[in-house]
């Protein structure tokens, strides 16, 4: 019998959620190299300053950090190289109308590895938001806290 891979990789996106309105989310393979998956697997990766964008009907994700490998040879991957993602062909005809509309864009917010073991990268459409915006996530966030910190006394 197949054992059960248990990874709790989740490699998320803070800053997203701070910077943009998510909209949508949708949930995408990645095509990856032999090194990148053990790399991921490790935690050694992270979506700062990550973003996406459709080139020729296909979407890619642009700076994505995957650390090297510590045990990889000369064919090591490069850290920063850009990545494909996996759609289907109406999620991609989705996304790509919503990124023609003035504001929005394409933000990977979390890099996760399934239960079958494979790496996947959830993106979300979203607009920017403008500065008051920020200042009302902020003070709901204080306020949260706030309430939580009542209840715990």
């Amino acid at each position: 019998m197949k054992e059960k891979i248990s990874n709790n990789i989740q490699i998320k996106n803070k800053r997203a959620s701070f910077d943009y309105e998510l909209l949508e989310t949708i949930t995408a393979g990645i095509v990856l190299t032999g090194t990148e998956i053990k790399s991921i697997r490790l935690g050694k990766a992270s979506l700062v300053d990550t973003f996406c964008i459709v080139e020729r009907g296909e979407l890619w994700v642009k700076n994505m950090y995957i650390a090297e490998y510590f045990y990889g040879t000369y064919n090591n991957h490069n850290t920063r190289r850009d990545r494909k993602l996996l759609l289907t062909k109406k999620e991609l005809r989705k996304i790509a109308a919503a990124v023609q509309a003035s504001g929005f864009t394409i933000v990977p917010t979390r890099l996760f590895i399934n239960e079958k073991g494979l790496a996947k990268v959830v993106v979300a459409i979203a607009r920017g938001k403008k500065v008051y915006d920020k200042r009302d996530s902020i003070r709901e966030r204080d306020d949260k806290r706030e309430i939580e910190r009542a209840f715990k006394r």
